[in-house]
């Protein structure tokens, strides 16, 4: 209820422009995803090399990401220089991530890297030049859900996941579907990128509702201190 009356007041506010796209955007009503959400393992089990990608829906790789994973090694990952992560894999990351619905978009913060994705609503297509490592995100509410389609992101050299070594190319491209099941937020979400895998994977998960008062606390990720242990790793090619 607070959020249909702040998103109708929000878009009476914007003038009739808005408040068509709005109208647009409802499909079967438009689900409360508003609020900061627990993504810890109080949620779901922990990333790692094999979770969310378990033996059942772990990527077909082709041959280029195979030859990939063959040199590839952890001290070269770029999260030790302080480079985010993205999707697929900042969306599974065990952190609290809030989320904010205006008429035109909505917003996830994500507190792992201090991250903030924009999810257009106004039916905007990228420009030329708009790639990023987050890519730019469209969506649209049907039957009571959120659902988001990522593309525009730039070559990343771990952009599947932290894990496994599986980069990630400028055809990429993330679908998401964000719903309620009652207190908890769920997503199931769809990676394709025809560079590196054989066919589109997916993977669904849910984030709880944080502890009451929570605030999001800053990553503050230190390149200097993040490099240094980078030197404990072993390297095959030593």
């Amino acid at each position: 209820m607070r959020l249909a009356l702040a998103s109708l007041a929000l878009l009476l506010l914007a003038g009739p422009g808005a408040r068509q796209i709005g109208a647009q955007q409802t499909g079967g009503g438009i689900p409360d995803l508003e609020g900061i959400w627990d993504g810890s393992p109080r949620a779901r089990p922990i990333n790692n090399a094999t979770m969310p990608w378990t033996g059942e829906n772990f990527p077909k790789l082709n041959a280029r990401a195979l030859a990939y994973q063959q040199v590839w090694e952890e001290i070269i990952a770029p999260k030790y220089d302080c480079q985010p992560a993205s999707s697929p894999a900042i969306q599974y990351d065990p952190y609290h991530m809030q989320v904010t619905q205006w008429p035109d978009r909505v917003l996830f913060r994500y507190e792992k890297d201090d991250q903030l994705r924009t999810v257009w609503l106004d039916g905007r297509e990228p420009r030329a030049e708009e790639f990023s490592i987050q890519g730019f995100s469209t969506g649209y509410y049907e039957a009571g859900a959120l659902i988001v389609t990522t593309t525009n992101f730039v070559f990343d050299i771990v952009g599947f996941d932290d894990y496994n070594g599986i980069p990630s190319s400028s055809q990429k491209i993330v679908r998401e579907r964000y719903w309620r099941d009652g207190d908890d937020l769920w997503i199931t979400l769809e990676v394709e990128d025809p560079m590196f895998l054989e066919e589109p994977v997916s993977y669904t998960a849910r984030w709880i509702p944080a502890t009451e008062g929570y605030k999001l606390l800053p990553y503050d990720c230190d390149p200097e201190a993040s490099r240094a242990s980078v030197h404990f790793f072993p390297s095959r090619y030593d």
